[in-house]
């Protein structure tokens, strides 16, 4: 009985650390390990982020371009998405967040085949402005980038900075 009281609190914590490590990091980005690969990643995303009437701005593979000019470069492919509804609510509080918004999401493949999905995390982009007016708008960015990420990646898992 002990042992199993001793291991669910192990777990929890341990759980607990990995949901929570994006919250830890001062970078402002959220990263996803993705169970796709690179394309298929932002294939992903975009296909939900339509789905839900949010629009593309655009989708650049960083990795064609540089492999183009001769440059090798592991799978990375950028989207920029917005949506108007929310996004302009940052703009009435301070037009300066018009330069991290659309939205970015990034999908790079590591030096070990591993797929990640990062995004601009929007209560970093609301402090990087001083937006101190707008809780609800960052708090439903923050919820849908959330299940759009785990409809892209199949993840659940959070981190600041890939190991």
């Amino acid at each position: 009985m002990r042992i199993n009281y001793i291991l669910t609190t192990v777990f929890t914590v341990i759980l607990f650390c990995f949901t929570t490590a994006s919250l830890a990091g001062d970078n402002g980005m959220i990263t996803k390990k993705s169970n796709y690969s690179a394309k298929e990643t932002i294939d992903r995303l975009e296909d939900v982020l339509k789905k839900k009437g949010i629009t593309i701005a655009l989708r650049w593979s960083h990795s064609d371009k540089a492999n183009n000019v001769d440059i090798p470069l592991r799978p990375t492919v950028l989207l920029i998405f917005g949506n108007p509804k929310l996004g302009s609510n940052f703009f009435t509080s301070k037009q300066t967040s018009g330069i991290d918004l659309p939205m970015k999401a990034l999908a790079w493949e590591d030096e070990k085949g591993q797929v990640w999905l990062t995004y601009n995390d929007p209560s970093y982009i609301a402090k990087r402005h001083g937006i101190t007016n707008r809780d609800e708008v960052v708090k439903k960015m923050t919820g849908a980038l959330d299940k759009f990420s785990y409809a892209a990646t199949l993840s659940l898992i959070h981190i600041s900075e890939p190991t």
